[in-house]
């Protein structure tokens, strides 16, 4: 029967309210009624056909005794016929009566299966898998759900079909299917089928075998009959069946829900429970009665009543009746079809209506009744299941232009979460355990503008149409251009409208996870939701190689953006409330979280390496800083789990209720559904024993680790703390300000977020930006053909043809493209998600600031603080411009100094340790000083930390990533140097770059500030401006020489009779090594017209060997690229693909401006010193000067050149890049060498062999070391013994090293 107690302190109702009363107290409870108008209530509530024509006063009198015998009679009515119905229905079709995925023996590959075996993931190369179930004869159908919009093939085969790693359904001839990925229709062959499906589509697969047709329906529209004339007759039957790729995935309905769209004449594979469907419909009737009738004691009559202000009011006799209709409505609640059939469909009829959802508080107290007269499991079974086809009905909604379906589902899932005990619930066992919640949060993008009603919505299109030389976007606009422009954009505004509700309403989900008002009987939900939150974030982070396990992208971006307005809103409230907190404008998260354990980071990479090594190193830090001591016990115990870490279990790993699933199944963390979104714990593996042998274990075959979450169930005083107890702020540092920020919970939620971001929302933001790319290359592409059709002769009818053809595909093209941007601009570049992504990239400045004064604990902060302040920054500048304005957000240019100034110092941080974080940290101070607007707020820095910097930069190269370094120095230079105005060379100005954004194409933009901090450094230590331009000179020979070596193997291959490929990544190396001998000499130009006197004052140590060094290599470099006919020219002309940047022009230039600067712009000491030094070296040849002008040495002589010879380079063919002042000063150095050179052969004196060097055989013998009194010219001495003190001939340790004369002979 029914009981009366209450199952939930959170119910409206008290036990005394409804309680059965005894005939002495009857009279005082008003609840009870009289037993003609009980019987008159009885009967309008449940009414039966035969008593509907009988006179109230003939009705055999209804009461709570006979009411049960009553409702049983009037459920069984029409019930007799179903059991001969059914029979009749299983004809023609074979199998289970529930039709599931076959995981025992049908299927091929590795996937994973949910637990109600109708999801499925891909897990290898391609997979296949069948149902249980086949038919052979009739029309029958079944849905497909596409969770992701890869390569699969979905469809029918036959038993005997037989799949493997490389063919799937439809590749043998007894299998059809259909491929919305590709387009296409597979028997075999292969054609042109269909349209392109989108995750979120829903695909119907229909097969008629009385007339052997097969065809496909998407989203309920039909794309035609795909398949004739199929193989039927005897032995014959069809399964519905699929092969799909690796981390693709669907769900099945074979009937096991209701259909979304039925097919008439068509019957699902699997039977609706229509027994059971009349019953709920009955009760549900019923119920409505109840809700609409209201019972008049006084008078004795019945009423109707407005069901949306109705609530029991604890009647005893309205409640015994509804305790009536659960005892029957209950049992049925639980099952999936009825819940989402009759329930759900209730719910939102009740919605239907409009208005906000707090004005109907029906739903609510229909939820108070069902936790209050159904069996707990029952309820708890009944919301699951109501909540999973409330995210199945959202997810697979089509997208229609006032986005009501989302709207509609999401408005019941909020009128649902209102309710405090449902929420907790849901939060504590359904939304992140067994649903992928996190696709409430989510706007799709319609992959087909048309059926997503775009046109209408934005009939107007808009695209660039005008663009400069290198493709770049040019702001001028005709009227007409700027009157479409604005028809675009007031589309898109529209759009971004309705855009905007569905995101509110996803707000005020997150909203209600993260009240933390309702503590009642039981715990906060934002203390249960930031549990949850964590454990989600743990399995996104530590699974990062298993991507079928990870929260997709596109959901994290949407998530992040709904959870950031839902924190800050809470953030704001709580400052109204408490005014010496700070705004969330003001937001960071206190450097005491990272180091004080109270929240976990799993396995994610600190500054300073891992945590056990932190806690061990920097544990009396701890203790004097933070006051937090280590247990010793806990070092040790760390060590011992990192040790024991590979030796565990599979199994073991897994949480007790997930590890009996299956036997061997898979670790699958608890958030993830496959598209069913409910859990896939199956692991089906075609190389291992079938599931259902539980004595064989699957993890040989695939091991994935899945932590434990560390952080056991913490509670709300764990998280804020209490008297004398700072929660999460335990540990407070003395720099650290002691006031209140904000309610702590919402500090790690924030924390959260950012590890959001790092996790994969900055890689989807860089993702989105390709369809922004695809207008600009197709509106170049549409511009180009124009101009073609403007310049074709009318003669050329068939080129006209061809050309207006192009013309309308690239029109078209941009028509849907622009309106897919305008749906891409609103959810994910609009200005709102700009100011999240800026407020992100302010909290984490703020962290590192305050972390950074925390000195050696700065160690303890993740790392992903640091590469999201700088992916943020990197977004902002690269992904939403130029749709909005970087320069229009608040604080903007004192952000950009803020960052800049975290940059210089952190780039070579001691305390920095991981060589990605240093490397990415490198990168972007490079990329930052290419941008006027970033490298002037590195020069609003304070100048102690411009000098660090600068003097970071100028350590030696050797032990650390130079390369970027060196990049760094050149940019700051570029703009200053001889003939290094240029953006791109002058040889690629034809070609259009791929990309002119890139940090290497931007106009030069010199920093004479920091070129100043430069010299000033080299000019006041000596001993570290020789130790920085002995390792350039050391990098520049090795560059060179390998580039040397590399051509010298590309030009033997290209030269080679048989057709031989010269390898992609080695031409890249090959060019990389140029690009880095020009570098290395700009920073060599940079260095001696900053600080001639480092290598013109002999005076300072080092200065005469750095000069002989900078000679030999300059010689070496002019004569392999002046040569005549030499192997650079061949190559240059070979004008191979990755070898674009190698070219005359780069390297001459740089090495011109050196010898211009050290020969020309010196005083008379520096050029005569510069000059002999120059002219002693063996290898100097005046040839290659006067190469720079276009002179060969038959020209200098006077003759005349065959006329058949090739044009020679010459400084003079660039007037645009060399001015007449620059050729002038080349022309004055070529003459004054020429007329040295000529004094010099004059007046030299012929040496013997044995008087040379023994080592470099150049130079006289000029020096002899002690005390072994081995002989050498200084030269070759001061340079080795810049890396080595040990002697050439005989390693002794070199102390002194002396003048050495020849003796005269007597």
């Amino acid at each position: 029967m029914w009981k009366m107690t209450s199952k939930g302190s959170s119910t409206s109702y008290s036990r005394r309210s409804y309680r059965l009363t005894s005939d002495t107290e009857k009279s005082k409870v008003t609840g009870f009624v009289n037993d003609k108008l009980l019987s008159n209530y009885l009967h309008h509530t449940f009414p039966s056909s035969e008593n509907a024509q009988l006179a109230a006063t003939s009705r055999k009198p209804l009461n709570f005794q006979n009411l049960n015998e009553h409702l049983d009679r009037l459920l069984s009515e029409g019930l007799d016929n179903e059991t001969e119905d059914k029979d009749q229905n299983m004809d023609g079709r074979l199998g289970p009566t529930t039709v599931v995925l076959d995981h025992t023996s049908g299927f091929e590959g590795l996937l994973l299966v949910d637990d109600d075996l109708l999801g499925v993931v891909g897990h290898s190369n391609f997979s296949s898998i069948r149902a249980t179930s086949c038919v052979y004869k009739g029309k029958w159908m079944y849905e497909v759900l596409i969770s992701s919009q890869g390569l699969m093939q979905i469809g029918w085969c036959t038993l005997h079909c037989r799949f493997n790693q490389e063919e799937g359904v439809g590749d043998t001839s007894d299998s059809y299917a259909y491929d919305g990925n590709r387009v296409r229709k597979w028997n075999v062959t292969t054609t042109n089928y269909g349209k392109a499906w989108a995750a979120g589509d829903i695909v119907t697969c229909v097969i008629d075998l009385d007339e052997g047709k097969i065809a496909f329906c998407l989203n309920g529209i039909s794309l035609g009959i795909a398949f004739e004339d199929i193989r039927l007759g005897p032995g014959i039957a069809y399964f519905p069946a699929i092969s799909l790729s690796f981390k693709e995935s669907v769900a099945f309905n074979f009937g096991s829900r209701p259909i979304r769209y039925p097919v008439e004449g068509y019957r699902p594979m699997q039977d609706p429970p229509e027994a059971d469907l009349v019953k709920a419909h009955k009760l549900l009737g019923y119920l409505k009665n109840v809700i609409t009738t209201s019972m008049d004691t006084q008078e004795g009559i019945l009423t109707e009543q407005d069901s949306a202000s109705w609530q029991a009011q604890g009647e005893p006799t309205v409640l015994i009746t509804l305790a009536h209709i659960f005892n029957r409505f209950a049992p049925l609640m639980c099952k999936v079809y009825l819940v989402e059939d009759v329930l759900m469909t209730y719910f939102l009829g009740i919605l239907e209506g409009g208005g906000a959802v707090d004005e109907h508080p029906l739903i609510q107290h229909l939820l108070d009744l069902m936790w209050l007269l159904m069996e707990d499991y029952e309820v708890q079974e009944c919301l699951k299941q109501l909540m999973m086809s409330l995210l199945r009905a959202y997810r697979f909604s089509p997208i229609i232009p006032d986005l009501g379906l989302q709207i509609h589902y999401l408005r019941l899932s909020i009128a649902i979460l209102k309710h405090e005990k449902t929420r907790k619930y849901l939060l504590n066992n359904v939304l992140f355990d067994v649903l992928r919640s996190v696709v409430f949060f989510f706007i799709k993008t319609p992959l087909r503008v048309e059926e997503a009603g775009l046109e209408e919505l934005i009939p107007t299109t808009w695209w660039p149409t005008r663009f400069d030389k290198e493709g770049k976007e040019v702001k001028e606009e005709s009227a007409e251009e700027r009157l479409r422009r604005r028809a675009y954009e007031r589309g898109c505004q529209r759009l971004k409208k309705r855009i905007e509700v569905v995101e509110e309403l996803q707000v005020q989900i997150l909203k209600l996870f993260l009240s933390n008002k309702d503590k009642g009987s039981s715990e906060a939900s934002r203390y249960i939701f930031l549990n949850k939150f964590r454990k989600f974030l743990q399995e996104n982070a530590s699974n990062r190689g298993n991507p079928a396990i990870l929260c997709p992208p596109e959901y994290m971006v949407c998530f992040l953006h709904r959870l950031i307005a839902a924190l800050r809103s809470y953030w704001d409230e709580y400052r109204r409330r408490n005014p010496s907190a700070i705004l969330s404008e003001d937001a960071y998260v206190p450097p005491q979280l990272f180091f004080n354990g109270k929240v976990d980071y799993f396995d994610l990479q600190r500054l300073g390496g891992l945590l056990s090594h932190l806690k061990k190193t920097l544990k009396d830090d701890l203790a004097s800083k933070a006051n937090i001591i280590i247990d010793p016990a806990e070092i040790s115990a760390i060590s011992m789990d990192d040790l024991d870490e590979d030796d565990e279990n599979v199994t073991q790993q897994r949480p007790g209720g997930a590890a009996a699933t299956g036997g061997g199944a898979l670790a699958r963390p608890s958030w993830l559904s496959s598209p069913t979104l409910g859990r896939a714990n199956r692991f089906l593996s075609t190389a291992a024993v079938s599931l259902m042998n539980p004595r064989r274990s699957l993890a040989t075959v695939e091991k994935v680790k899945v932590r434990t979450l560390t952080v056991e169930q913490r509670t709300e005083e764990d998280i804020e703390g209490s008297h004398g107890n700072d929660g999460l702020l335990l540990g407070r540092p003395p720099d650290e300000p002691d006031h209140p920020i904000t309610e702590k919970s919402l500090l790690e939620i924030l924390d959260g977020a950012i590890m959001m971001y790092n996790l994969s929302v900055h890689q989807q933001l860089g993702k989105m930006v390709g369809v922004s790319d695809d207008v600009h290359e197709y509106a170049v592409a549409l511009k180009d053909t124009e101009d073609k059709i403007a310049r074709c002769p009318t003669k050329r009818k068939d080129i006209l043809d061809e050309l207006t053809k192009s013309q309308k595909v690239f029109s078209a093209k941009l028509n849907h493209l622009s309106r897919r941007l305008a749906w891409i601009n609103a959810t994910i570049y609009s200005k709102e998600k700009m100011l999240d992504i800026y407020w992100l990239l302010q909290v984490c400045i703020r962290v590192i600031e305050h972390s950074d004064q925390t000195k050696t604990l700065f160690a303890f902060m993740p790392e992903f603080y640091m590469n999201v302040a700088m992916n943020s920054y990197s977004a902002l500048k690269n992904y939403f411009s130029p749709v909005n304005s970087m320069d229009e957000l608040p604080g903007y240019q004192e952000t950009l100094s803020r960052l800049a100034a975290i940059l210089a110092k952190h780039f070579a941080d001691s305390r920095i340790v991981g060589t990605d974080i240093k490397d990415s940290l490198m990168q972007a101070l490079a990329s930052y000083v290419c941008y006027p607007h970033s490298l002037r707020a590195v020069e609003r820095i304070p100048e102690e930390q411009r000098v660090a910097m600068m003097k970071n930069l100028l350590a030696p190269y050797e032990q650390r990533p130079w390369a970027q370094t060196n990049w760094i120095l050149v940019r700051l230079w570029r703009g200053c140097g001889f003939g290094y105005r240029y953006t791109r060379l002058p040889h690629l100005l034809k070609s259009k770059p791929e990309d002119a954004n890139m940090p290497s194409l931007q106009k030069p933009c010199p920093s004479t500030l920091l070129q100043q901090h430069m010299a000033d450094l080299l000019r006041s230590d000596s001993e570290m401006a020789a130790s920085f331009l002995n390792s350039v000179l050391n990098q520049l020979n090795w560059a060179f020489s390998e580039f040397i070596g590399m051509i010298q193997e590309i030009q033997q291959a290209a030269e080679r009779p048989e057709r031989n490929f010269v390898d992609s990544r080695q031409l890249k190396v090959c060019a990389t090594c140029f690009d880095l001998s020009v570098s290395l000499l700009r920073v060599l130009e940079m260095t001696i017209t900053l600080v001639p006197e480092i290598f013109l004052n002999w005076s300072r140590p080092s200065a005469e060997l750095l000069l002989r060094r900078l000679a030999q290599l300059i010689n070496q470099v002019l004569n392999r690229v002046t040569a005549e006919k030499n192997l650079f020219d061949r190559v240059v002309n070979l004008r191979l693909p990755g070898l674009e940047s190698v070219d005359h022009y780069p390297i001459l230039v740089a090495v011109t401006g050196i010898l211009v600067r050290i020969l020309v712009d010196s005083d008379v000491q520096g050029i005569q010193r510069a000059t002999a030094v120059l002219l002693a070296d063996p290898c100097f040849q005046l040839r290659s000067i006067q190469y720079l002008l276009g002179e060969n040495e038959l020209a200098a002589m006077g003759a005349t050149s065959p006329p058949t010879e090739k044009k020679h380079f010459s400084l003079q063919a660039y007037p645009d890049y060399i001015s007449l002042e620059e050729l002038g000063k080349v022309e004055g150095l070529l003459s004054h060498l020429t007329r040295e050179s000529k004094q010099a052969a004059a007046t030299a004196m012929p040496t013997s062999e044995e008087d040379l060097c023994p080592i470099c055989y150049a130079h006289p013998i000029s020096a002899v070391f002690r005390p072994c009194s081995h002989k050498s010219c200084k030269a070759c001495i001061n340079q080795h013994l810049m890396n080595s003190k040990d002697c050439f001939f005989c390693k002794a340790t070199i102390t002194a090293v002396d003048d050495y004369t020849k003796p005269s002979s007597s």
